[in-house]
């Protein structure tokens, strides 16, 4: 019974580890199949394998430290190994993957085995005082208790370090949430360090806890009881630190696009500022222009129509002409807002440029005297979605350039919510990023690029919003719902 429990239990352990494996690494990279199911088992299978393989022609015996750095190396070999036939794991953060989940394997077993190892031995006894003081009637039950309780202890231990692996895992995996961000050496190091340390504190382990004294091997925490309770404490304390370790970088990451964003956003504000004064003064002048050229040409066509010749026909129908065109020197777009009045005309003329038949329709997007959203923070969402959209109609033409390439924006109220709709022709390709499922930047640099949506995104939340977007065929449509209240920057 024993022999077999010996094989079953080893291969459980290793089982567990595998489908462990294949979430992990499955979570951050990209399989080398396209059926993730099949990538992820074929990656199982081959740990499961070469684990088992490996445990059979493991010599038994007390290691010392050359065995020790020896097994660390082939594991490290085997995940790595792995991570570069199934996955594409040619990426800095591959070393943290490998590194990581060896030392949450390491600390999780031993953390087991050592506490589960003092409780046996604390149950033993008290099944010896038992038996010494007659509470059983016949060796037969003593027998019993012993071995029912070496299954309950094997099990509950087997359960223990897959909860104590799995979890951490999993905790990794949520907390990492720029799974496609490119890390940087010194960012590895950071998030590296403490899972570096906990696989170094299981070698040690590996390395101190079995002593040989007269040629009797004896455990640490014999010596020391209260390591048995010290060392587990540690280990966990050590599995702690590379969770709190990736949540910290993932703070920093997050913290230092709001950076970014907010960088961005007053670039954005100062160039909108730039240009809402130029128009305001071009409006302007073309107002009081308009204004003077009418008068100047009613007085001359007063003054044709009175003297009568035949000859200045021609004149008279070049001033009509003339006048039609003054009454349609008009600003092409009139939402009811300057700053997005501003926005659309700024854009439509900066994309027409290079795609003199892009059409951009307005007419529905219209806002009511009684806005409470600060026009600062329209400006900001209408922008990034123009942009995002000029972006994809660009990107359209450069591949079809008979394609019909338009924007439509429109708005509608419903009671005291606002909702805006951006609608534009693209390529009909998108590739999506994260839980989000918005739309990754196409852009080389995506540490520098790719901030549009995600400032538009925490601009429309901030007046307890939502965005979110759908495809029809080859046209993208961006739809954001706003209360129409007003709040300050931080929402409030």
């Amino acid at each position: 019974m024993f022999e077999a429990i010996d094989i079953i239990f080893p291969l459980i352990l290793y089982v567990s580890q595998g489908l462990c494996l294949q979430y992990f690494y499955g979570s951050f990279l990209e399989g080398r199949w396209k059926d993730r199911r099949w990538n992820g088992l074929a990656a199982a299978s081959s740990y499961i394998a070469v684990r088992m393989a490996l445990w059979k022609l493991d010599p038994s015996g007390i290691l010392d430290y050359r065995t020790a750095v020896w097994k660390l190396a082939e594991s490290l070999l085997l995940l790595a190994a792995l991570a570069v036939c199934f996955y594409r794991a040619f990426r800095l953060i591959t070393v943290f993957l490998a590194v990581a989940f060896q030392a949450v394997a390491d600390i999780s077993r031993y953390a087991a085995v050592i506490l589960f190892g003092e409780l046996g031995d604390r149950v033993f006894q008290m099944w010896n005082w038992c038996m010494g003081n007659g509470f059983f009637k016949s060796e037969k039950a003593f027998g019993i208790a012993v071995n029912s309780w070496l299954v309950f202890g094997w099990v509950l231990e087997f359960l223990t370090i897959i909860l104590l692996m799995f979890l951490p895992l999993k905790k990794i995996t949520g907390d990492f949430r720029e799974k496609d961000y490119g890390i940087q050496r010194t960012e590895l190091l950071f998030i590296l360090t403490p899972a570096a340390v906990g696989l170094m504190l299981c070698v040690l382990l590996r390395v101190i806890i079995v002593t040989v004294e007269d040629g009797i091997p004896k455990i640490l925490y014999d010596r020391y009881p209260v390591l048995a309770v010290l060392i587990p404490a540690i280990l966990l304390l050590s599995l702690l630190s590379i969770l709190q370790g990736v949540k910290l970088f993932q703070d920093m990451v997050y913290w230092n696009r709001e950076r970014s964003g907010r960088i961005i956003l007053e670039k954005q504000v100062e160039s909108m500022q730039e240009h809402i004064e130029e128009m305001e003064r071009v409006y302007s002048g073309i107002r009081s222009m308009k204004h003077d050229m009418k008068n100047t040409m009613c007085v001359i066509r007063r003054l044709l129509e009175g003297s009568g010749e035949k000859g200045n026909e021609e004149l008279k129908a070049y001033l009509e002409e003339m006048n039609r065109t003054f009454e349609k020197l008009e600003v092409r777009f009139r939402t009811g807002n300057t700053i997005v009045d501003t926005l659309l005309n700024m854009k439509y003329h900066e994309a027409v440029r290079e795609m003199p038949d892009l059409r951009m329709e307005a007419d529905r997007l219209l806002f009511p005297q009684s806005l409470n959203i600060r026009s600062y923070d329209i400006g900001i969402i209408l922008g990034n979605a123009l942009d995002n959209a000029i972006e994809a109609c660009r990107k359209l033409k450069g591949k079809e350039e008979e394609a019909d390439a338009f924007i439509r924006l429109c708005s509608l109220e419903r009671g005291n919510l606002l909702i805006l709709k951006v609608e534009n022709s693209f390529d009909g390709q998108i590739a999506q990023k994260g839980k989000d499922g918005f739309p990754a930047t196409g852009k080389t640099d995506k540490d520098s690029h790719g901030l549009g949506l995600s400032n538009m995104k925490s601009t429309v939340e901030k007046y307890h919003g939502t965005m979110d977007f759908k495809i029809k065929g080859k046209v993208f449509i961006l739809s954001m719902m706003m209360k129409n209240e007003r709040r300050n920057e931080n929402g409030v």
